[in-house]
């Protein structure tokens, strides 16, 4: 649990920076800008760097202490897009579940599903992932997909067979979340590293 709350943390701070950072690009975009607010948005960026570092630290201590939380980091790390970061997030979240969750299970718990919006004179309006399910594991795997369907040859041949069967980009990129999702579950629990050839397999593009 010590693991999940520090994980979850620095989600908070994260998305706080990144806040920060847009507040700072607004304030430097404007003529009128006072020195003193841009240089107060640059000191409160810095001291958020500072205590994202401090419980990155913290996180990887505590992996450390167990060799087979050690081995599921680095078995993480082996799919495109997922860097320390992106790790320890994951970890966080999923080293809490039983083991003897299904990968659909697991799809559920972190809310992968999109719902289409009509309105009344049936126009579509872009999907949106649901705000059900684990808010925090959606946002720890939203990144690596975006960087899979650039990066990663099976996961954008699967993201662009979607789209060319009339998916929107957010359904074929939460299809891509799900399967990542999936590989990552199967690492936890046989102890193997990520391999997209195992689930953006041709077979699973047909399936699609």
């Amino acid at each position: 649990m010590g693991l999940r709350d520090i994980g979850r943390q620095i989600n908070r701070l994260t998305a706080a920076r990144t806040q920060a950072k847009n507040r700072l690009h607004a304030l430097r975009s404007k003529s009128s800008t006072l020195p003193l607010l841009v240089d107060d948005e640059v000191e409160g960026i810095e001291r958020l760097d500072q205590r994202i570092e401090r419980l990155t630290k913290a996180a990887c201590e505590l992996i450390g202490q167990q060799p087979q939380h050690q081995q599921h980091l680095a078995n993480l790390k082996q799919a495109k897009g997922i860097a320390q970061a992106s790790a320890i997030a994951l970890l966080a979240e999923l080293c809490v579940l039983p083991r003897e969750l299904k990968a659909a299970q697991v799809s559920r718990y972190a809310g992968l599903d999109v719902r289409l919006c009509q309105s009344g004179t049936s126009v579509n309006k872009p999907g949106r992932l649901s705000k059900a399910g684990n808010a925090y594991l959606r946002s720890a795997l939203y990144m690596p997909a975006l960087s899979a369907v650039r990066h990663d040859p099976n996961a954008k041949a699967f993201y662009e067979v979607l789209q060319k069967r009339g998916k929107k980009k957010i359904q074929a990129l939460c299809a891509v979340m799900r399967k990542y999702l999936t590989g990552i579950w199967a690492c936890l629990k046989l102890g193997v590293p990520f391999d997209s050839t195992r689930f953006f397999s041709d077979q699973h593009i047909k399936n699609a």
